[in-house]
């Protein structure tokens, strides 16, 4: 006998923290496909299940997280989550998303409310974090450092979420191209991104990457 498939279709309609944290989460790690028979489909991939369940659980969803290995045995095996369903599809098109965006997707027009939550789902899908310590060029002793990035296909969406961030938190990054896109925030934005992206963030999170920032305050770094 069949399992019926569950999810929330409304889950998209409506600004809040969780919807916030996946819509960025879905510009980093998702996909919008439409198969032969014109099903549509929304799909979050990561190397990380933990956080596709808590997805797949904030969405309402039952439908099975699958595990890929890659052709190259050096490559992490990634986990999938796939949801068919018309109504979320057209939903997250109306906010901006779009088939094949990787390299032409633009930042949707996230509420400032909400914004803290977006920024942490989309660095939880493309981005990292470093923290330790490091020899500047110019120094004999090592410093402390700590170092927020997000990488992208489309210089556009990092183009524009570094202006939300300078116009909201007043930061200041760098945008570069290296096999990617990517915008760099130095250690004291990085502890001000820290901050904003962890305030209210309830259980949404990748753990190993607050981890990270947590390990600067361990090291000494933050006052």
């Amino acid at each position: 006998m069949p399992i019926f498939k569950t999810k929330n279709e409304n889950f998209f309609k409506k600004w809040n923290n969780e919807m916030a944290y996946v819509l960025g989460f879905f510009c980093a790690d998702g996909n919008l496909t439409i198969g032969k028979r014109n099903n549509h489909y929304i799909e979050f991939t990561n190397c990380d299940k933990d956080i596709l369940e808590k997805i797949r659980k904030t969405l309402g969803s039952n439908h099975k997280i699958s595990k890929h290995k890659r052709k190259n045995k050096n490559w992490r095996t990634y986990y999938r989550l796939q949801i068919g369903s018309k109504e979320i599809f057209y939903d997250l098109t109306r906010l901006g998303m779009i088939v094949n965006k990787s390299k032409v997707l633009g930042c949707p027009n996230v509420p400032s409310k909400y914004l803290s939550h977006f920024v942490r789902g989309y660095f939880d899908g493309d981005g990292n974090v470093v923290c330790g310590y490091f020899r500047k060029s110019d120094r004999k002793s090592k410093s402390p450092v700590l170092s927020v990035r997000f990488t992208s296909g489309s210089e556009l969406l990092l183009q524009q979420l570094k202006y939300r961030l300078q116009k909201q938190l007043d930061l200041s990054g760098s945008i570069r191209y290296n096999a990617g896109w990517r915008l760099t925030y130095s250690t004291n934005n990085s502890r001000i991104l820290f901050g904003f992206m962890y305030a209210n963030s309830n259980s949404l999170f990748l753990e190993q990457k607050k981890k990270i920032f947590l390990r600067d305050r361990l090291i000494g770094t933050v006052a």
